[in-house]
């Protein structure tokens, strides 16, 4: 039911804009277009300061896409707008071609990324939600119920009741069977708190490198291209940094104007951006636009509950500007940033550092005084390896220690803890402005 061809269509692409033309949404536009696999085979551009109810751009723009479309031999439309059922049926009946509009092509790319099991559900889920409400054209020849004349009764109504209580029981399987995975990801998560390895998500527009710089800190073989959406399933892998462990996990990439559905159906997968400690988040450094590309993706993680974890920028692809060397800029704005290529290498020493001091990585080591009622806390030290040496007294114990940070601060924060408070240093103080 939801096998795409392979093969690529020729599309004709209609872009509507309320005020000026922005060239750089018709540029992505015609992006997903490529990605999806269509061939370009016209543009229409289409102001609309008062959409139609009926066909989204009037009748006068509705003929002259029908003549680019006979000229060009289109046999696809697709509309960078969302399209109501009722929409999307009148085009194709006046286009006489298949019509999709934005949704529809991101869902469609979405269909040919997905790897895993759970991509593949999560995108079915999605599919299946925006059919549901356009499911009445896929039964035309049986709709035959027009009045009472003989020949013109028959089973269209009862046909489409049918297929829509079997749609309904395909989203409840769908349901069940992600909540189950949703589950084994949770109990996954749980067993990588309890370890307490930091948890840092790779965060970013599409095609802004998050694969590639995954692959060059990880050593991974994880998919990467130069295309939107190159990969959407989550891949988590832990990488090994001088100060300590940190687990590090890929996410699908964003785009201006996200469908909600399509954020709803990921759930799973933007959840580990949404329970990291620290957020990458990678800019393309050679994109003009990227101060707005920053500005959609903190849109979208505030839409699934994000904004207020703590971001590293992290402007990738500087092989493509001049005259900008690999640097760590600790104090700027609001947020850190690091300048790097993922691709040769460049500045992935200076991320390490960034990722240290942001995570409190860099290791601490000092001898303390435990009494004999801090048993637990001794334990807790020797748990994660962190005694170097002991001597045991009547009142207590002496201990050489040797722990990360991060994990100083965190066993402070529990009973008994203070007793490590000497040995964790204060954080850094920014400089005043001016």
């Amino acid at each position: 039911m939801f096998e795409r061809s392979k093969k690529g269509e020729n599309a004709l692409l209609i872009q509507p804009h309320a005020g000026p033309l922005d060239e750089a949404v018709l540029e992505e536009f015609q992006e997903l277009a490529s990605s999806a696999g269509a061939s370009i085979a016209a543009v229409v551009t289409a102001r609309i300061d008062r959409p139609n109810a009926a066909t989204l751009i009037g009748s006068g723009k509705l003929d002259e896409v029908r003549a680019a479309a006979e000229a060009s031999g289109a046999d696809l439309v697709i509309v960078n707008h969302p399209l109501s059922p009722g929409q999307e049926r009148n085009l194709e009946r006046a286009l006489s071609r298949r019509v999709i509009d934005r949704t529809g092509l991101i869902l469609d790319i979405f269909a040919q990324r997905a790897r895993s099991h759970e991509g593949k559900l999560q995108v079915e889920l999605a599919q299946l939600r925006h059919m549901a409400t356009r499911l009445v054209r896929g039964w035309t020849h049986l709709e035959r119920q027009r009045g009472g004349s003989i020949g013109l009764r028959g089973p269209g109504e009862t046909q489409l009741e049918t297929d829509r209580r079997l749609l309904q029981k395909r989203l409840e399987q769908l349901s069940k069977r992600l909540d189950k995975v949703e589950v084994q990801r949770a109990q996954m998560r749980r067993a990588r708190l309890k370890g307490e390895l930091p948890r840092v998500a790779l965060v970013g527009y599409t095609n802004a490198g998050k694969s590639t710089l995954f692959n060059a800190l990880t050593g991974a073989e994880a998919y990467a291209a130069d295309k939107l959406f190159a990969t959407l399933d989550p891949t988590v892998r832990r990488i090994d940094l001088p100060g300590g462990g940190v687990v590090l996990a890929d996410t699908v990439g964003f785009v201006r104007d996200l469908p909600h559905e399509l954020v709803a159906a990921f759930r799973s997968t933007l959840s580990e951006a949404r329970e990291a400690d620290l957020l990458l988040h990678v800019v393309d450094a050679a994109d003009p636009l990227r101060t707005e590309r920053i500005a959609q993706v903190d849109a979208v993680l505030k839409e699934i509950g994000a904004s207020e974890i703590p971001q590293l920028l992290v402007f990738n692809k500087i092989d493509r500007l001049e005259d900008t060397p690999p640097r760590f800029d600790r104090f700027v704005e609001e947020r850190p940033r690091v300048w790097l290529s993922a691709r040769d290498g460049t500045g992935l020493e200076l991320l390490h550092d960034a990722l240290g001091q942001m995570l409190g990585l860099e290791r601490i080591a000092g001898r303390i005084h435990l009494p004999t009622e801090a048993a637990r806390l001794r334990g807790r030290l020797y748990e994660i390896g962190a005694i170097r040496a002991e001597r045991a007294e009547e009142d207590g114990w002496w201990l050489d220690v040797d722990l990360p940070q991060a994990e100083a601060r965190r066993i402070a924060a529990g009973a008994g803890g203070h007793l490590l408070a000497p040995l964790i240093p204060e954080p850094p103080v920014e400089p005043p402005l001016g």
